[in-house]
């Protein structure tokens, strides 16, 4: 009987088969957005087990496993790996046409050669196969990495970060480049003073500059922007409800940095005047040092207030959130185009009902100086699945050039995760093999499958300033 992961996994004709392997499967990775932590790959992090490598951080995994009635002890709690390993596979069998069930198949197939079904009966055995593989050099984090041939990985990191493990990774002999991406969320969080001023605090520290006075912050951000510029980096990311639009001067600025500082949260509308005030700096500053700019638009977080007060953020309590994101998003985004500001942008939505929007977004603001200055995201978080990446691939080719786009990211804290970009390389070629054979593609293999490389690979190194390693 044939394995239920075989090489032509979801390509249900001739012609997607054709144009998987012979244009999209042997590309490397580049891996613009992620959240690997660096200090893993710097001190290539060998994994004690399968639980470690595969269950910890995964907040996928940790939802789908308390509703199947799992306890936390199993999740984010103190359990034995194994019975953590074995609470997941007593999960797997319940979350059929979850793309968990997908992943976690193509997972075991693709890192350890293991054609068994997630299920109670074969853990005993996963579990054997997969830690006698995970104790050999070739499944620490630089040898995953090389495995995957991830040619290049952006992780996400905050102003204050050091980037003491960037650096020794550039000093390393890693094939893999991996670069940081500056994520200021926290220079906008007004609204509590404790956290706003302890960053401050941090900020300072990492800058060797005061930020007791508005000025003194603004110098700080500064100087960090130009030290990730330095390390590197040529990609900023911000994590939003929604996007920011009610402009102010510097002045109104310092008076809500003074307020705040002093101990007093800000209003909401001072919230979104000091939140709109960083992201136009933001934007400037990325302008001008010649970065692209992320918006991850959407998401509704922290729900579980419980939860949160427990097990912390990023435990598997967010959702999609339905603000109304139309209208700051387009005053924003001219705001800077305007002023000459505007860097190039990717815009994801985690709402599916704003595809459209956000696939239209892009358009307003493409000015004719490069192919694809705009961007519309991959499907991202809820959406990062067989069907949300339709939806987003469907709305950009309608509305867009899907052969502009940079294609797909894995957005994962796991080092299992890189048999997502198979993932979606099978979903492209099985979408337009499918319209080749209908007639509503015309049959010429070299022009699909060029376009096809150039979403899995050239697209991205062509529109980022980062080269890509040696696997390229």
């Amino acid at each position: 009987m044939k394995p239920y992961i075989h090489d032509d996994f979801l390509l249900q004709t001739d012609t997607a088969r054709r144009l998987y392997h012979t244009y999209a499967a042997d590309w490397p990775i580049y891996d613009y957005h992620c959240h690997l932590p660096p200090a893993d790959v710097a001190n290539d992090r060998r994994f004690a087990n399968l639980s470690e490598i595969w269950l910890e951080g995964d907040h996928y995994k940790w939802r789908a496993m308390r509703t199947n009635g799992v306890p936390e002890q199993y999740c984010t709690g103190d359990a034995k790996p194994y019975d953590k390993f074995l609470a997941y596979a007593r999960t797997v069998p319940k979350t059929l046409r979850n793309p968990l069930y997908h992943w976690s198949h193509l997972e075991l197939k693709r890192y350890f050669d293991c054609d068994l079904a997630i299920n109670e009966e074969n853990a005993p055995r996963i579990w054997e196969i997969a830690n006698e593989q995970l104790a050999s050099p070739e499944f620490s984090a630089h040898g995953i990495l090389k495995k995957f041939k991830v040619a290049l990985v952006c992780t996400t990191d905050d102003p204050v970060d050091s980037l003491e493990h960037h650096r020794s990774i550039a000093a390393s002999d890693l094939s893999t480049k991996i670069y940081p991406a500056f994520r200021p969320d926290a220079a906008m969080r007004v609204d509590d003073p404790a956290a706003f001023g302890s960053w401050c605090d941090r900020l300072a520290s990492a800058s060797g500059m005061a930020t007791d006075t508005f000025a003194g912050f603004v110098n700080a951000l500064e100087s960090r922007h130009q030290f990730f510029h330095e390390q590197g980096c040529r990609l900023s990311d911000h994590g939003l409800d929604h996007a920011f639009a009610d402009f102010c001067d510097d002045a109104t600025a310092s008076a809500i940095f003074d307020k705040v500082r002093g101990g007093t949260a800000a209003t909401p509308l001072e919230h979104r005047q000091f939140a709109t005030w960083v992201m136009v700096w933001s934007g400037t500053r990325d302008h001008a040092r010649g970065w692209v700019k992320q918006l991850h638009i959407g998401a509704l977080r922290n729900n579980n207030s419980l939860a949160l007060r427990t097990l912390g953020r990023d435990t598997g309590f967010d959702s999609i959130g339905d603000d109304q994101q139309a209208r700051t998003l387009s005053r924003y985004l001219d705001h800077l185009a305007y002023a000459g500001n505007l860097p190039p942008t990717i815009l994801y939505n985690l709402n599916p009902a704003d595809n459209y929007l956000f696939a239209t977004m892009i358009g307003n603001f493409q000015d004719g100086t490069r192919p694809g200055r705009m961007q519309y995201g991959s499907g991202w978080w809820f959406l990062d699945q067989r069907e949300g990446m339709r939806w987003q691939l469907d709305a950009l080719s309608n509305l867009g050039l899907l052969s502009r786009f940079v294609g797909m990211l894995t957005d994962s804290r796991s080092f299992m995760s890189y048999p997502r970009h198979e993932y979606f390389r099978r979903l492209l070629c099985d979408i337009l093999g499918a319209e080749m054979e209908s007639g509503e593609l015309p049959h010429d293999e070299t022009l699909v499958g060029g376009m096809i490389a150039d979403i899995c690979y050239h697209n991205a190194v062509a529109y980022f300033d980062m080269k890509p390693g040696s696997f390229a």
